[in-house]
């Protein structure tokens, strides 16, 4: 069952009452989008955990030291 919601978004509101049916639709969602659409939302709620955790993500650096180490020519 869906609704239509209104306005110029073209969104619908989805009851669902299986939760594999659930699944399957957010799967067949997620596959219709393009990949950078996607990873956008990845992006997203990632930023939005470290949100919640209380983490800056632009005051963020390398917690690692970085070493290059030169070979010698073969």
């Amino acid at each position: 069952m869906s609704a239509e919601t209104t306005g110029a978004s073209n969104r619908s509101i989805h009851i669902v009452t299986d939760r594999k049916e659930q699944d399957a639709e957010n799967y067949r969602y997620w596959h219709s989008r393009p990949s950078y659409e996607r990873m956008e939302a990845i992006a997203e709620i990632v930023r939005d955990a470290y949100t919640m955790k209380g983490i800056n993500l632009d005051a963020q650096g390398s917690k690692r030291t970085l070493v290059r180490v030169q070979r010698a020519q073969r």
